[in-house]
């Protein structure tokens, strides 16, 4: 028995344009939220184009997907603090659970025989499992292949020795047609130091970031007092600046405004109970809910974020044009603090940093009482900063209606 299809017989002519995603979400939310954000651009701007979104994520299921976008949940995968990996709930080996997981893949590829397919930050997929898809889709001929980027992935000696140690210089060269980048070159180039060939960098397009916007239904709603929104993105990792935060409103009893927290999916357990204990002793100054599908909306009513320095998180800061004070995280790469940097350099945002101001409750305090008079990022933006979804439905407008032999030119 074989899971390939009859190829003897030509595939029959469709006008339906079909764009697949693959993200493959270890941990967090960010590469999910990012290929949900594309999908659902492009299907608004394409007619009749569906999107089909392969994920990792654990959390992929609470949230709501546009018409004509839908998602396969591979299985999950979890990170070990020493940097090895084991399967998120299944009691088989992480080399079944990568078998099984490029399997599920290549079957989807296969099936959903995708116009497009745009890999999201990791060229050869997790621990390779994308090569066999590569490897079928170039066979056929049919399908144009796009890496996309986002603006940093990390310090870039980190990332040439990571990037050499995966071959993924190499097999972005051999397969990719293009190489998009969610970001703009004159804030960073997360290809700096990878050593890429000029033929690559000539397919390479940089489409700025990924504007925001409110949901066209929204569930949720602000509250209707003055609050600043505390976001620790995924919360996986965000444990230490909910604590400052926290720490700043139990110090300073005079603090405002009110601050609403939203944990993230995977803050949770103990620390999480502590921090509800210590919520609830703050008598309402500060409000806390453990995920929000449609943070957007929270976005759009604060006076000011605090927030992590993840990627989706700086876009909707830019997005809903928020004076924000970014808090970035250091390990285990330094992605965070390198856009925090950046973007405080250039007046998009204040940094928190450890080194310069000391992560203490009265830096934290000194933080959000400077939330009132901090300016918007709107009056630093550059030109082009906000327009990668527009960019993005161009390219993939352009690739539908350009022959795959020439794409890979």
């Amino acid at each position: 028995m074989t899971l390939s299809p009859d190829t003897s017989q030509p595939e029959p002519a469709r006008t339906a344009p079909r764009i697949m995603l693959y993200s493959h979400d270890t941990f967090g939310l960010g590469h999910l939220r990012r290929s949900r954000a594309l999908a659902q651009a492009v299907t608004r701007a394409i007619p009749h184009s569906s999107a089909l979104i392969l994920t990792g994520s654990p959390v992929a299921g609470r949230f709501a997907f546009a018409d004509n976008v839908d998602h396969i949940r591979l299985p999950g995968v979890t990170k070990r603090s020493d940097g090895s990996y084991v399967p998120e709930a299944l009691d088989i080996g992480i080399d079944e659970t990568t078998a099984l997981r490029a399997a599920l893949i290549e079957t989807a590829a296969r099936e959903f025989r995708p116009d497009i397919l745009i890999v999201d930050k990791e060229p050869a997929g997790f621990r390779g499992e994308l090569i066999r898809t590569l490897d079928h889709l170039r066979t056929t001929g049919h399908t144009r292949l796009v890496l996309g980027l986002r603006d940093v992935l990390d310090q870039p000696e980190m990332l040439a020795a990571e990037w050499a140690r995966k071959g993924a210089v190499e097999t972005a060269e051999r397969y990719y047609h293009e190489i998009w980048v969610y970001g703009l070159q004159s804030v960073y180039d997360p290809t700096e130091g990878l050593g890429l060939s000029p033929a690559a960098h000539d397919r390479m397009h940089w489409t700025g970031y990924l504007r925001r916007s409110l949901p066209q239904a929204v569930d949720a709603h602000a509250p209707d007092t003055p609050y600043i929104l505390v976001t620790p993105g995924g919360g996986g990792d965000g444990a230490a600046m909910v604590n400052l935060v926290l720490a700043a409103y139990e110090q300073d009893p005079d603090l405002s405004p009110r601050a609403k927290l939203v944990y993230g999916p995977f803050l949770s357990g103990d620390t999480r109970q502590d921090f509800e204990t210590r919520v609830e002793a703050l008598n309402g100054r500060v409000e806390a809910v453990g995920f929000d599908s449609q943070i957007e909306a929270l976005f759009a009513g604060a006076e000011g974020v605090v927030c992590m320095g993840g990627y989706n998180t700086f876009c909707e800061v830019l997005s809903f044009d928020k004076p924000a004070v970014i808090v970035p995280r250091t390990r285990p790469r330094l992605e965070q603090y390198i856009r925090a940097s950046r973007a405080e350099r250039l007046g998009l945002i204040r940094s928190l940093d450890e080194i310069r101001d000391g992560l203490t409750p009265q830096a934290m305090i000194r933080a959000i009482r400077g939330l009132a008079t901090q300016p918007p990022p709107s009056l630093a933006y550059q030109d082009g900063l906000l327009d990668g979804l527009d960019v993005v439905t161009q390219r993939v407008k352009a690739l539908l209606h350009t022959p795959v032999e020439c794409a890979a030119q």
